[in-house]
């Protein structure tokens, strides 16, 4: 079978957002970190209604999710690919999905920080 290009512009970005879709689908349904952070993320927006955030705290938290499940997301592709080309262990393939676990850490640490800049002072 053959791709073929989408003629249709709009035609084309529908199948694209599908395709999305599916994806986003795929990653919460099959991976673990997904979950984990899905039920952080949920808690976090019922502590966000509990203790009544602003607006800009509101959309830091969002932003903060949106970064961390993205990069998620691009690491268990990394991953997913890395596996593919080379099942068996090997040295470099290591070193690369090592790299793409640090840049969800990044990414986690920095969301931590955000959430103890909104939610620590209300404890105090």
């Amino acid at each position: 079978m053959q791709f073929q290009k989408d003629k249709s512009f709009v035609l084309g970005r529908f199948k694209s957002i599908r395709f999305a879709f599916l994806g986003m689908i795929k990653l919460i349904t099959t991976e673990h970190s997904i979950w984990i952070q899905c039920v952080v993320m949920v808690v976090m927006v019922g502590a966000g209604f509990w203790f009544h955030i602003s607006r800009m705290e509101w959309m830091m938290q969002i932003l903060c999710f949106g970064l961390v499940l993205s990069i998620e997301g691009l690491n268990t592709a990394i991953e997913k690919t890395a596996d593919f080309i080379h099942p068996e262990f090997h040295n470099r393939i290591g070193f690369i999905k090592d790299i793409s676990a640090g840049a969800v850490l990044f990414a986690s640490l920095a969301s931590i920080a955000v959430g103890m800049l909104i939610y620590v002072p209300k404890f105090i």
